[in-house]
């Protein structure tokens, strides 16, 4: 039974496009981001009014600092990783832990930087994150049906509430 799990887990995983956006302007990408919707995660579990702040530093290094509000205790928490270029255009290395990076895929890129489709390696990690505190619905549902084109399941999409 392990071994049949195992492998349409890994089919699964291969039908996701991975694919980064093909241009991305590392300095116009810079700076406040409100996560509107992700996947399910042990490290944001019971986070709500979660954003990403990221800062371009002059080395071409960049500083992630994400926070949110824990639901359950109702604690402030922020965690400071750092970033650097990957592979790819669309790609960066993201690290929370000592020396230990994760892909981080801009997957899909509003034409004025408003919004954003993010990946990882893992089919298990999805974001969608804006400028704003929240985003039309018609900007919704097209980030959902780009997400769905590549693979993604999105009713595992868990929205995030930007608003005491």
């Amino acid at each position: 039974m392990a071994t049949i799990l195992s492998a349409v887990s890994a089919c699964n995983a291969q039908s996701i496009d991975r694919t980064t956006v093909d241009n991305l302007d590392l300095k116009r990408y810079m700076g406040r981001w409100y996560e509107i919707a992700r996947y399910d995660h042990s490290f944001e579990r019971n986070m709500e009014r979660c954003k990403a702040q990221y800062t371009l530093l002059p080395d071409g290094k960049i500083v992630v600092e994400n926070s949110g509000y824990n639901s359950r205790t109702g604690r402030y928490k922020t965690s400071v990783g750092k970033a650097k270029a990957g592979e790819s255009a669309g790609q960066l290395r993201v690290s929370f832990f000592w020396f230990f990076y994760s892909d981080y895929n801009i997957l899909a890129l509003g034409k004025d930087y408003d919004w954003a489709l993010i990946g990882s390696h893992s089919p298990k990690y999805l974001w969608i994150l804006s400028r704003t505190p929240q985003l039309p619905e018609a900007t919704i549902s097209h980030i959902l049906d780009i997400a769905q084109k590549r693979g993604y399941d999105t009713s595992k999409l868990i929205w995030v509430k930007q608003t005491k």
